[in-house]
């Protein structure tokens, strides 16, 4: 039993060292000073981030009124099912089953069956923030529930046929990531009830200290989105005849003034009629009071930007790349691709893979726009080259048509 508890507590320890090491090397949710970013979040569905836990390992029983024939070490087994409220925040409630064997003469086994529900902190994302694709998250949580040490399945019960006993104690649970689906679990328990659920000595409380491994599967949408705003709250108060006739003046105004713009509209429209059959595109000059069409030349290089850690288009960015295809791209145009990661964060093995994967972003957009495979060269530089002075402007590719 020593044994099993030096194991123990070998393993909770080394799952908060390497917890806290993994937080403290994150960089891809952390803004561009550094600083870790937090909430707020919004809030998932009633079906999102819910789990269900199945696992096995061993456990050791531990009676302080030394009872001898409650020490050895037996199989456990675990089925629960859970739900993250917040990345930090979670719930779940489950089954916890242990079969232990006495230290007797005739070496008799003893079990019971332990119903739950635990309260969960996410240790990871409170101090280091939310990052979906983390590999390493650590959860510890309290565990509360009732024992189930009826005689029928434990020789040292005090006898009842149905013997319930309140227990409660700590717990770790370390969360490693195969994919949005699916997790490795080790759960780490320390479970403390009354002694009496054993033998008639209610003073003294028994420990049955567990480790097990097993499996997590996800169902629902799998992560949070943080809020790109936080909306004030507007509380209605009830109107004052005052209130009323002031609104009520201020949308009086408001109608003369839309009547005024309609006739400023009606103006401008009669202005430009002239433009009306100018091409969509074409640059024009004008001159003399006419629109000559004229052929302009896309300056380049083209400079597109990344956010920190990522590889993919923003919004903004696309718009500049589908204007710059529209208008200097087909399928004899010759091209120079060269992409960079800024040096301030990172690794130089992983930003010179990100340069790789922003290049390739950007080749299979300017493909699919008719540009030939063959005919663009393309460069990935990591961060051995930064050609602009800081961080934000160094995340980038730029284009160039030879």
């Amino acid at each position: 039993m020593k044994g099993i508890k030096m194991l123990i507590g070998a393993l909770a320890a080394a799952s908060l060292l390497f917890s806290f090491s993994a937080n403290a090397q994150e960089n891809a949710n952390r803004d561009e000073n550094g600083n870790v970013v937090r909430g707020a979040y919004e809030t998932n569905g009633a079906f999102d981030n819910i789990f269900l836990n199945i696992g096995a390992g061993v456990n050791s029983t531990l009676s302080l009124s030394r009872h001898p024939a409650l020490r050895g070490i037996g199989l456990a087994t675990d089925l629960s099912l859970g739900k993250w409220f917040t990345p930090a925040i979670g719930l779940r409630a489950g089954w916890h089953g242990f079969w232990n064997k006495g230290k007797t003469n005739r070496n008799e086994m003893f079990g019971f069956n332990y119903f739950h529900g635990d309260v969960m902190w996410n240790a990871s994302n409170s101090f280091g923030g939310y990052k979906e694709t983390r590999v390493w998250n650590i959860a510890p949580y309290m565990t509360f529930g009732v024992l189930d040490v009826s005689a029928r399945r434990n020789i040292f019960a005090k006898g009842a046929a149905n013997n319930l006993e309140f227990a409660a104690g700590p717990g770790i649970l370390n969360i490693f990531r195969l994919s949005d689906r699916m997790s490795i679990t080790l759960d780490i328990m320390a479970l403390i009830g009354k002694a009496a659920a054993y033998n008639t000595d209610s003073r003294y409380l028994i420990m049955f200290p567990s480790a097990t491994a097993g499996l997590a599967f996800n169902f629902g949408k799998t992560n949070f989105d943080r809020h790109s705003s936080i909306t004030p709250v507007v509380i209605p108060v009830p109107f004052t005849t005052e209130q009323y006739n002031a609104l009520a003046d201020k949308v009086a105004a408001l109608e003369k003034e839309n009547a005024a713009l309609k006739d400023k509209i009606a103006a401008l429209e009669k202005e430009l009629a002239p433009y009306k059959n100018l091409v969509n595109g074409q640059t024009y000059l004008f001159e003399n009071g006419k629109f000559t069409a004229v052929e302009v030349t896309n300056a380049t290089p083209l400079s597109v930007y990344f956010d920190l850690g990522s590889s993919k288009l923003s919004a903004r960015e696309k718009a500049h790349l589908e204007y710059f295809c529209e208008n200097a791209v087909d399928a004899d145009t010759k091209i120079a691709i060269n992409a960079y990661a800024d040096k301030q964060t990172g690794t130089a093995r992983g930003n010179q893979k990100l340069s790789e994967q922003r290049a390739k972003t950007v080749f299979d957009f300017l493909t699919k726009a008719g540009a030939k495979e063959g005919n663009i060269e393309c460069n990935a530089h990591g961060d051995t080259i930064n050609p602009f002075n800081t961080a934000a402007k160094n995340r980038v590719v730029t284009i160039e048509v030879k």
